[in-house]
This record gives C-alpha cells, structure tokens and sequence, in this order.
C-alpha cells in the first residue's frame, strides 16, 4: 500500500464515501482507546451505486489508514462510463511507486468509450453523460432473452418449408429418415448455437451481432469479409422471404380469378408494397418490430394449434378422397420407411432441401446491441429457440407420416366396392382404390403429391396459409432488422472504403435509418427480379460461411489457450466447434457446389482486400493469441535444433539509435534480411535514469510503428546505460530468444570522431572490442553524406553516438521527452534512401582481403537476390602477387564456384603491397597528429602518466611498430579511387586492431583513411573466423 503521510490524513467519515472503513480487530476493552481514530464498527458505505468507488481517489481510509491506492472496482474495468457519475481510475503505477506530487491527486481519467454499462438496469441509456447532461435523451428500448431472441429466431426459422416441403419431405424419406435429416440439421445448428453462447460470453457483447462475435474473435480480416457478405445475404433474404408471401398471395388471388395485371409483375407489385410496409414498421422503432413479431409468432402457434386439432377430427369424404385418414398405426407403418420418387429422391437431396430451414438461428444475435444482457439473452434464447423448433419438425413430421397416406387422387367417386379385386395400397382398407393414379404417378393429392397437406388436414385452412403468411414476413422483418444493424457495425470499423456513410446512428436506439434505406433499395431491387431460384443457393451458403467461421472461432479461442479466454458458458467443445465447421462447409458443397465455390471466392477476396490494407484495429483477436502461441512453439523447438553451417543466417544487430534517424542503416540491412533472418534496431538511451525513464517507456511503440510503415520486418528494443558501450554490451548480451539471437553487430561509421570527445571514440571502438569477444561478426557502414539525418528532420537527436557534437550544437534544444510522441514518429515523412531504389546494371565490388569465414561474400550475395539489386554485377577482388596471377585467379574462383555463389568476375590485386603516393601518406600523418603523445623524448614515469590519463594517445613506438598496416590502408584507400569510383556499393574486409595495442584514434584513423573521398556507400565487414559458408552437402 501507498500510505499518506501522518499529516494528510483525514478521518472524517464523509470523505470515505464508497471505500471499506474497517475498524481495528482488538476490542476496545482491551486496547482502551480506538486504533486510527475509528469508531467501534466496522461501517460499509452502501450510499454509491458501486460499493466500491468513491468520489475522491486521495483522502479515503482503506483498511485503515489513508491512501491513495484502492480497493477493486467496476469502474476500473470498464469502458463505459455511466452518466452522471464522475469517473475515478485506478492509480498509475507512478502514483504509488514514484515520489507524490500534488498535482498526481487530480488523476485525469481515461477516455470511455459511449456503451452501456452491464450493471445499469433496464432502460438506462447507452450514450455517455457527457452529451447527455444538458439534453437527456430518451431511454432506448431493450429486449429480454425471450422477446429479443427466443421468439426471434423461432420465427426465422419457422418458413414455407416448414408448411409447404416438410410433409413432401417426410412422405419420400419415411418418418425415420426425417427425423435422421431434422437431427442431422439441428446437430449442426445446435453446435453452432453452443459456439454463439461460448463466444457471447466471453466478454462484453455489442452491436453488430455475428459480425462483431467473428471479428472480435477472428480479427478483423475473416470478420471484415463476413460482415459484409453477411449483411447483403440478409438484405437479399428479405426479398427472399418477400417474394415467398407475394407468390402466395399470388396464388390465392388467381384462385379467385382476381388477378393485378399478370403473374410476374403480380409478385413485384404485392412485394414492393409489403416491403414497404415492413421498413415502416422498423422505422417506427426496435419496439413496434418487436410487436409485430409476437403478432406473427402467435399467428404461427394458432396455425399450429389449428393443424393439431385438424389431425384429431374425424375425417370427411373429401378429406378421405385426398389421402388424410387421422391416426392410423398401418399408415404410421407405411410411412416410416422411405420411398425415393423424382429427381430430388435421395437422402442428402432431401437433407439439401430441408437444412436451410434449421437455420436462422443468428437473428438473436443480430440484434446484440438492443439486449438488456447479450451475454444470457443469447445463449439461453438460441438454445431454447433450437429445441422448441426442433420439437415442432419431430412432431410435424411424425403425426402428418400417421394420419395421410402417400397417394390419393382427390375423387370421391374412387370409393371401393365391396368384393372388388385389384385393389393395391393400405387405402384399400378403408374403402378407397387409389391403384389406378399411384401405377400411373398421376395422383394430385396425397402426402407425396400434395403440398398444401397441411392445409388439408387442418381444422380451418385458412389459419395454415396464416401463419405461412408469418412465416415469412416475420422472416422478412426480421433479416430487414439484422442486415442494417450488421452492417452499421462494420460500417463504424472502417475496414473498407466509402460504406462509412451507412454508419451514422438516429434516436435513442443508434437505428441505422440509412442502412436501413440501404437494405430497402437492395430487396426492391431482387424483388423485381422476381425469380430468386438463381440467387438464393448463394444466399444459404452465405449464412453457411458463417456458421463455418462462429464455429471455427470458437474452436480457434479454445485451441491457443489464452489466458482471455474465459466464456462463462462452459457447455461447450472446442472439438464439436471444430466438427460443426467443418460440416458447414461440407453442408455448403452438398446444398450447391457452383454457390459454395462462389461464396468462398468472395470471402477469399474481401479476406485480401483486408489483409492488404491492413488497418489499424486491435481486438485482442485469437489469430494474435494463435500467432504468439506459433512463435512461442517455435522458437522453443528451435533449441533442439543444432547448429549447421548450412543454416547459417546473419542475425543483426544493428545499433541504430531510433530508427527514423539513421534509414539508410536500417534500409541496408532490411534489405538482406527480409524473410530470411532476424534484424533488431537497437537503441542505447544514455542519460539520468529519471529523465529517460519516460521516455524509455514512450518510445517504443512509435519506432515499432515506423518500421511496420517503411515495411521493414525488424524489431525494435531499447535500454537505458550510464553510456554507450555499457548500452552495446547489454544489448550484444541479452538480445534475441533462445537460438534466435543475433550473430552480427552493424554499427554506423562515427563521422565526427576528430572533434568528439576521444572518450566516446574510446566507448565506440570498444564496442567493436566486446562485439569480437561475444564472437559477433561486425559491419560497418560509412556514406559520404553520413547516415544520421535527424537535422534534416528538425527532431531533437538522441545524444547516442555523438554526444559531445550533439550536446554542442543542440544545447538550448528542449529535453528530449518534449518531442517523444509515437504517432508523430510514425507520421514523421519517410526519408527515401540508395537502398530503396533500383541500382540497374552497376557493380558490387567485394574486397575480401582477408579470410573471416566467408561473411564478406556471404552479404553481397544475399543482397544480389533482391529484386532492386539484381542487375548489379558482383565483382571480387583479392590480394596477390604479380607473378602468381592467374594461379591464385583459378584458385579464388576454383573456390568461390565451390560456395556456389555465382560470383564469376574475379581480380587479383598485384599492387596492394606497393608504397602509397606521399601526398597521401602526408595527409595520414596529418590525421593522426593531433593525437600522438610525443614521446620520444620523455622518460618513461611522464609516459605512463599520460597514457593513463590518455589511453587515446598514440606513442611514437605505437607509429613505428604499425606503419605498414598503416601504409596498406593508405595504399587501399587508392586502389578503392581507382576501382570502385562509380561502383553501387563497396564492401571490405574490416582490419581489426589488436585490443590493448592499438589505441583507439590509430584504429579510427586507419578505417578513415581506408574510406575517405569514396562516392558509394562503404561496407566494413569482418566475421567471426568462423565459417558461414560450406560447399560441402552434410
């Protein structure tokens, strides 16, 4: 606990409204006094809403003593905010470790997003209070489990099928088998349903309804893509479902020879105007919808009712004539098992036919946002919705397959003689002879001829063609409601382009009102088409693709283990999920092969539509949980992977400072690296721990940013030292994982080494040191221009690699933190380097003057691969003796073939021993002159002291004993001029200095002259001696 000094504490009750009082455990008879001024009960304040908040985050009395640290709340959790109450956060972690400053009492509170609170009663608005407290708005209308999801989808699931094919279906395959086909349908549903409760449940659910659940699980590409088919599916179904009531009324208009016009543009007529009237109702508002679909639904019970009754009744001559019976156990018989008839006479063309009206079990879900609590509406109301559903079928199917024989003619006049022979069927034995149409497959009536037998059989037909007439403009409705309310979420997430418009929220429910013109435009446009026959397989496979997804994110969530996976509905598998998406899909070839090629052919496309956009959301998906657990089994199973020269990839680090400072190093690099091998920019940030604390923890996620946008697969990391080295040596140590560590340090050439502090020369050559001794290869760049180009950037620059130039020339820059924001640096403009553009057929010219194991060929070599870099020739240069030339020539390219590098321009380099111009060697002794100790004539106690205090100084013994590598570098620096003058870019073997013996301004001198006045970039690469190039196959 955080506690307050003595001084600021306060024990007046009032101030600890919403927090625990406790009162010391010891009586006051046995301590006589009261511990921290309490009185003699423990008091629980009760006064606020939320037991655990309070009004004021500083003077409270928690668990006896003042502080500012707090006890759990809601409010800590969550992103709403409830209207008219003040948000209290948590205290940062600075608040209760760090030193308290007054002004830390005043904790701003985060942004909240406008949502409903799942604690607030039924009612309470959605919106914010921050709009809200000077015009209140009307409180939105919520629906229960029953209301807003059970009757829902009931009646999307309740069709014509349901009327006008179940008693065919039940007629061709038996009652067995239809039951087996009903079963089969809900055992896929009924998974689903359980993977909709696992998903509704695991967290806060919000508009959007099977979108949101699949983009909230998936991410956003697979949800993306869904939504969006998912929306114009159930626009389409509503001219669906439309066009099946206009057929009917159609229908009922021709039997009373009162047609409109014709019987097309009869469709179109009655249909335009039923939609019409449908938007209205769901224009007036969620409640009137809802109202009228109870209506519906009641409409649909009588019907059912009625059907019940009429199988009971005894029946007439009329209805004998047509086959109906009542309850017959030899028709019950006859009926259980199949009689294929007609093209459609299979079991799964039969299932194929019956499945799409087992589904709708997502109009529940639809409507997420308009629930008081999705998180038991759904779950409860789908479930229950499946199983009465469900019941209704088995009990369709089985008392219509007891009462109505398959064959009847429909002619009273077909009565049976008494004595008459030649009489085939079971309706024989009631006194009827249908043998003459059932030879002849000529009977109109019957349970396999007759799709109105339904109507037949009820008590009052006219309450069947009712409640088809509920069916399916409740189902109509009810996709009128979900296409909208679907797409107004994806429209909000703007995953894709101009559809924002659709978006915009009316009233106290948030109704898309230009959504729902939107679907309206849409289903009046099918419906003039008129014939839907072509466009409604897609339409099932649509619905199908989500059910394969909802199914699949289930089964994805449970598979990765994450830890933010905790849906409080258990009865779930992720095994079933699994099961259940797999046969969608398989569901979806059977319906219709061409409509699932198709409807996956779109997914397919939006799916990359999303991918290559990649926008900038962040949901806590299970793809991430599922990438993190694919890296971590990885890099773990890479320990038992060993070692191979073969596999050798150049795993850099490269100590960039920020990243945005110095692009000509990261783009190098980037570019050999991509998709092949670790790169991580590191960031040394050298200052007072205080000071850089902030900015260490601000930083990071701004250069993560700027490399995904310069599209550089890198990391990023970043420490805090006392200096430079010490920053080098923890990054050399303890970066990278497992075996995924890096093997090759780059580092930028220190351009202003003569006039820098020679300590930071000394910390810069010594990582150089370390890099050797923690057997890292080492690259390092040198441009002309130089590689920092954070003057041109007008940023204040990181004081890393050049402290003592920068700290001279920025010192009434502001501190560093006054710049330090993370979009900025993202949106800093990108600086365009060499190695972004193409190099056209120039020359990569390798100086391998020394073997390191082969990582100065090996670079190049990966370089050449890329696409910008391809046209350049490689050309190699070695060392030799003149009269030995074409030996050691065939030699090297003997060797190099072996390596199969592709590397055929070789060049001896005869003169490499000859004495530089002198002019040349002047301007060396020039270089190094402000730097030598003089000492030639100094005994030797001054020597030591001034080689203690100046480890930098070069001695005159120093100059003597390494004039000829000085000389050869000289000597090199001509050879570069004349060779390499024009060519793209330069590497070289990187001469090492002996540690200890070869003073720091010696070593930097030595590289600067072998660089200097070279027009390409210049590559100093030295490896570890040890090989990273084998011709050997094992």
């Amino acid at each position: 606990m955080a506690e307050l000094p003595v001084s600021e504490q306060n024990t007046d009750p009032a101030r600890s409204n919403g927090r625990f009082t406790i009162s010391t455990l010891i009586s006051t008879e046995d301590s006589g006094r009261m511990h921290y001024g309490q009185t003699d009960t423990a008091r629980y304040d009760t006064t606020q809403a939320n037991h655990l908040t309070t009004n004021s985050a500083y003077y409270m009395r928690t668990f006896g003593y003042n502080t500012i640290d707090v006890v759990p709340a809601y409010e800590h959790y969550a992103n709403t905010e409830i209207a008219s109450e003040t948000k209290n956060p948590r205290p940062t972690l600075a608040d209760l470790h760090s030193f308290l400053k007054q002004e830390n009492i005043h904790l701003r509170p985060p942004a909240y997003e406008l949502h409903r609170n799942d604690d607030l009663s039924e009612g309470e608005t959605e919106e914010g209070a921050s709009e809200g407290a000077e015009s209140p708005q009307a409180e939105p209308v919520r629906f229960g489990w029953a209301k807003g999801v059970m009757i829902r989808c009931m009646l999307n699931i309740w069709g014509v099928i349901l009327y006008l094919r179940l008693p065919w279906i039940t007629a061709q395959a038996g009652i067995a088998l239809t039951w087996v086909i009903i079963l089969m349908s809900v055992t896929v549903t009924t998974i689903t349903g359980l993977s909709i409760s696992a998903i509704s449940t695991n967290g806060k659910v919000k508009s959007g309804g099977t979108y949101f659940l699949i983009s909230r699980s998936l991410g956003p590409e697979l949800g993306g893509s869904i939504g969006l088919i998912f929306a114009f599916a159930n626009a389409v179904a509503v001219a669906m479902h439309t066009v099946g009531f206009a057929e009917t009324v159609r229908d009922l208009l021709q039997e009373y020879n009162s047609g409109i016009v014709d019987p097309t543009n009869d469709i179109r007529i009655v249909g335009v105007i039923t939609v019409t009237v449908l938007l209205g109702v769901s224009l007036a508002g969620m409640e009137w919808e809802a109202k009228a679909q109870v209506l519906f639904f009641i409409v649909i019970m009588i019907s059912f009712v009625n059907y019940v009754v009429g199988t009971v009744i005894p029946a007439s001559v009329e209805k004998q004539a047509k086959g109906f019976f009542s309850y017959r156990a030899d028709i019950f018989a006859q009926n259980f098992v199949p009689h294929w008839r007609g093209p459609d006479g299979s079991f799964f063309g039969l299932f194929s036919i019956f499945f799409p009206s087992a589904t709708g079990i997502l109009a529940g879900a639809n409507i997420s946002g308009d629930l008081k609590d999705p998180a038991v509406a759904i779950p409860k109301g789908t479930l229950m919705a499946i199983f009465w559903t469900t019941i209704s079928y088995l009990v369709i199917s089985a008392t219509i397959g007891a009462c109505v024989v398959r064959d009847a003619s429909g002619n009273v006049n077909d009565t049976l003689l008494v004595g008459s022979l030649g009489c085939e069927g079971i309706a024989c034995g009631y006194g009827w002879n249908f043998t003459e149409c059932a030879q002849s497959h000529s009977c109109q009536y019957g349970l396999i001829n007759y799709y109105q037998t339904m109507s037949m059989v009820s008590g009052f037909a006219p309450l069947i063609t009712a409640g088809i007439f509920g069916a399916t403009l409740s189902s109509a409705l009810a996709c009128l409601v979900s296409a909208p309310k679907v797409f107004q979420c994806l429209c909000k997430d703007q995953l894709y382009p101009i559809i924002g418009f659709f978006g915009k929220g009316y009233g106290k429910n948030n109704e898309p009102i230009r959504g729902y013109m939107l679907t309206y435009i849409i289903a009046i446009g099918f419906i003039l088409i008129a014939e839907l026959n072509a466009i409604a397989p897609i339409i099932s496979n649509f619905f199908l693709c989500s059910y394969a997804l909802i199914n699949f994110s289930c089964f994805h969530a449970s598979i990765t283990n994450s830890p933010g996976w905790r849906p409080s509905f258990r009865y779930y598998s992720k095994w079933a999920a699994l099961f259940g998406a797999v046969v969608s899909v398989v569901i979806m070839f059977l319906l219709t092969w061409w409509a699932a090629l198709i409807a996956i052919g779109i997914v397919v496309f939006l799916l990359g539509y999303v991918l290559y956009k990649k926008p900038e959301v962040n949901w806590g998906s299970s793809v991430q949980a599922g990438t993190y657990n694919m890296a971590l089994n990885y890099s773990v199973g890479l320990n038992e992977v060993d070692e191979h020269i073969k596999n050798y990839r150049p795993q850099c680090l490269v100590l960039t400072g920020p990243p945005s400072f110095r692009p000509a190093l990261v783009d190098f690099v980037g570019t050999f690296t991509k998709n092949l091998s670790l790169m991580i920019c590191g960031n040394v940030l050298i200052g007072p721990w205080k000071q850089k604390l902030s900015e260490f923890n601000l930083t990071s996620r701004g250069h993560t940013k700027w490399l995904t946008k310069r599209k550089i697969k890198a990391f990023y990391t970043d420490v805090l030292a006392e200096d430079l080295r010490t920053g080098a040596q923890i990054l050399m140590q303890a970066t990278g994982l497992g075996k995924m560590k890096p093997n090759v340090l780059v580092i930028g050439y220190k351009k202003n080494w003569q006039v820098a502090h020679p300590q930071t020369v000394e910390d810069y050559i010594g990582i150089l040191h370390d890099a050797f001794d923690f057997k890292y290869g080492v690259c390092m760049m040198r441009m002309k221009e130089g590689l920092n180009i954070s003057k041109l950037m007008q940023a204040h620059i990181n004081p890393v690699f050049d402290p003592v130039e920068d700290s001279q020339k920025n010192s009434d820059a502001p501190p560093a933190i006054s710049t330090l924001d993370p979009d900025a640096l993202v949106a800093e403009q990108q600086a365009s380097t060499l190695f972004q553009v193409q190099q056209g057929k120039k020359t990569i010219d390798i100086y391998w003057l020394f073997d390191d194991g082969g990582l100065t060929l090996l670079i190049p070599y990966l370089l050449g691969r890329k696409k910008r870099w391809g046209k350049c020739k490689i050309r190699v240069f070695v060392g030799g003796q003149i009269n030995r030339m074409d030996e050691e020539r065939k030699a090297i390219i003997s060797l190099l073939s072996k390596f199969r590098l592709g590397f055929h321009e070789v060049h001896i380099l005869p003169d490499i021993n000859q004495k530089p111009q002198p002019e040349h060697v002047k301007r060396f002794d020039d270089l190094i002159a402000p730097f030598r100790l003089h000492d030639g004539f100094k005994d030797e106690a001054a020597v030591n002291e001034m080689r203690h205090d100046c480890p930098w100084k070069i001695s005159d013994e120093e100059v003597t004993k390494n004039k000829a590598k000085s000389l050869r570098q000289v000597r090199m620096n001509e050879i570069l001029l004349d060779y390499s003058q024009d060519a793209a870019l330069i590497f070289i073997t990187l001469p090492i200095g002996r540690k200890g013996r070869c003073p720091s301004s010696l070593y930097m001198a030595w590289l600067e002259t072998l660089s200097q006045d070279l027009r390409p970039p210049v590559i100093l690469a030295r490896g570890n001696q040890e090989n990273v190039l084998t011709f050997y196959c094992q």
